[in-house]
C-alpha cells in the first residue's frame, strides 16, 4: 500500500481514539537497531522506542532467532498446558527479582497486568478500597481508567468506585507549593491522610509508577517510596509498584526501577520492554499473595510460548550485554546534555528522568511555568523533519518523552541532542 492508502484504510477501519502523532501521520515500513524507516525510504533515530518498549533494538537478530526457534517448535497453548518456554521464564524472573517475589502471573499487557495486581492485593487483604497517584497512568480497562490520574486517558464514563487518588510527587509542580529537600516528603506522608479521610481506613493498597510514565516522566524524590509503602502497610494495604516502564534496566545499574528507592515492593507489575516488542505482561509477587488469589483462571494467550521465548531472550540479552550499565552511562551523558540545552533554551522549564528514561518539560515562562504545549507540538514536528523522533506526554502535553534503545551509544545521543537543539532553536523562531 502507498502511505495515503495506508493513512485512509486507518481513518475508516479503526477507531478514531487510536491516537497518532504528527499532523501528517507517520507511516513505518522497516526498522533496525536504533533507526526506523518512512514508506518514503527515510531514517529517524528512534528515541521513542515504541514508548518505551524497544529494549535491545529494533529486529534483534538474537531475540529474533529464539523466537523463531520457538515458531517452529510450538507457536501457541494457552495456560492449560504448561511449557518450558512459560517456566523458564518464570524461572528466570524469580532469579532477578526483589527480595522474596517468585511467582509470576503473565498476561498480555500493563493494563491486564495492573488489573490482576488489583484482584490479587482485594483478594489477599480482604480490603477493596485501592489508592492511586495523580497524573499515574495504569491502563485502558474500565478498572485501571479509574485507577489513572489524568483526566484525558479517563473518558468513557469511568466510575471510579473504591479508588481514591492522591496528590502524587511531582517535584516540579508541587500541589502543596513546597520544594524537596525541606518539604520533607509532605506528598509521601500525606498519603496517611487521604487514607483517613477519604477511605474506610483499611485499604487493599496502593499502586504507583515508579517513574509517571505518561504524566511526562516525572521521577519521585529519594525516600518517597519508603514512606508511601510503610503508610499503606500500616493500614492493611500492599504496596504495588507499577514498572511497565521502569523496569528490565532501563533505569540505569539495576533490573527494576523501584530498587532505586530501596524498596521491596509486595507486588510488581511490567510489560513493554520486557520482550523488546512482543506483547507481554506480569504481575509478580510473593508466594501467600500469588496463592491467595482465589477460583480458577485461564489465559489464551498470556505465558504464550513465543512471548515467553521473546522475553527469556530479551532478559538474557540485557544481563549478558550489561545493557543496565549502559543505561546508566548514555543515560547521564544524555541528561548532562539536556540540562545544557535548557542553559541554552527557556522553553525548558525541567529536564528529569533516570538511565535511558529522560524528559524535558516545556513552559512558556519560568516564573509562572504556563505549559507550552503548543510549542511541544511544533517541537516534535521538526524533530521528526531534521531525523529524530520522541514522545510526548504530561498532563498539559507539555513534556517530550524519551526512551531509545538501551545499547544505544553516546555518539546516538549526542545526535539526539543536536537535533533536540535545533529543532528547539526552530520552535522559538517560529513563535517569535
Amino acid at each position: 500500500m502507498t502511505k495515503d492508502e495506508i493513512i485512509r484504510k486507518k481513518q475508516e477501519y479503526l477507531f478514531n481514539c487510536v491516537t497518532t502523532y504528527f499532523k501528517d501521520p507517520l507511516v513505518i515500513d522497516h526498522a533496525k537497531g536504533q533507526y526506523v524507516w518512512d514508506l518514503d525510504g527515510k531514517r529517524f533515530l528512534d528515541f521513542l522506542g515504541g514508548i518505551v518498549t524497544i529494549s535491545v533494538g529494533h529486529s534483534n537478530e538474537k531475540v529474533a532467532a529464539k523466537i523463531k526457534e520457538q515458531i517452529d517448535r510450538v507457536q501457541h497453548t494457552s495456560t492449560l498446558f504448561p511449557t518450558e518456554a512459560l517456566v523458564a521464564l518464570a524461572e528466570k524472573v524469580a532469579q532477578i527479582a526483589p527480595g522474596k517475589l517468585k511467582k509470576s502471573y503473565f498476561s498480555n499487557s500493563g493494563t491486564e497486568a495492573n488489573e490482576v495486581a488489583i484482584t490479587t492485593a482485594r483478594m489477599y487483604t480482604g480490603n477493596y478500597e485501592v489508592l492511586a497517584l495523580r497524573h499515574g497512568y495504569s491502563g485502558h480497562s474500565q478498572l485501571t481508567k479509574a485507577l489513572t490520574g489524568l483526566y484525558t486517558w479517563r473518558k468513557a464514563g469511568v466510575i471510579p468506585y473504591g479508588i481514591v487518588h492522591a496528590p502524587g510527587p511531582y517535584c516540579y509542580r508541587c500541589p502543596y507549593g513546597l520544594t524537596y529537600p525541606s518539604c520533607e516528603l509532605h506528598c509521601a506522608k500525606d498519603i496517611e491522610e487521604v487514607i483517613k479521610t477519604s477511605t474506610s481506613g483499611q485499604v487493599a493498597g496502593l499502586i504507583a509508577e515508579t517513574i509517571q510514565g505518561l504524566g511526562g516522566f516525572i521521577v519521585p524524590p529519594p525516600g518517597y517510596f519508603k514512606i508511601v509503602a510503610n503508610i499503606v502497610r500500616n493500614y492493611g494495604g500492599l504496596f504495588i509498584a507499577d514498572e511497565v516502564q521502569a523496569a528490565w534496566g532501563r533505569t540505569g545499574k539495576k533490573w527494576w526501577g523501584i530498587e532505586h528507592w530501596e524498596v521491596e515492593p509486595d507486588i510488581i507489575t511490567s510489560a513493554k520492554g520486557m520482550a523488546n516488542g512482543v506483547p507481554i505482561g506480569l504481575t509478580l509477587t510473593r508466594p501467600e499473595i500469588a496463592d491467595a488469589y482465589k477460583g480458577l483462571t485461564i489465559s489464551t494467550f498470556g505465558g504464550n510460548p513465543v512471548t515467553c521465548a521473546a522475553a527469556k531472550a530479551t532478559i538474557d540479552l540485557i544481563e549478558e550485554e550489561r545493557l543496565m550499565d549502559n543505561a546508566e552511562d548514555a543515560g547521564n551523558h544524555f541528561h548532562q546534555g539536556l540540562e545544557a540545552l535548557k542553559e541554552k533554551h527557556s522553553l525548558i522549564g525541567d529536564v528529569r528522568g533516570m538511565g535511558l528514561m529522560q524528559g524535558i518539560e516545556l513552559v512558556k515562562n519560568r516564573q509562572t511555568k504556563e505549559p507550552a504545549t503548543e510549542a511541544t507540538n511544533l517541537i516534535m514536528e521538526r524533530a521528526r523533519a531534521n531525523g529524530l523522533l520522541v514522545g510526548k506526554g504530561g498532563l498539559y502535553g507539555n513534556v517530550i518523552r524519551m526512551s531509545p534503545p538501551l545499547n544505544i551509544n553516546k555518539a546516538d545521543v549526542d545526535q539526539a541532542l543536536a537535533v533536540l537543539d535545533k529543532s528547539l532553536g526552530e520552535a522559538t523562531a517560529t513563535n517569535s
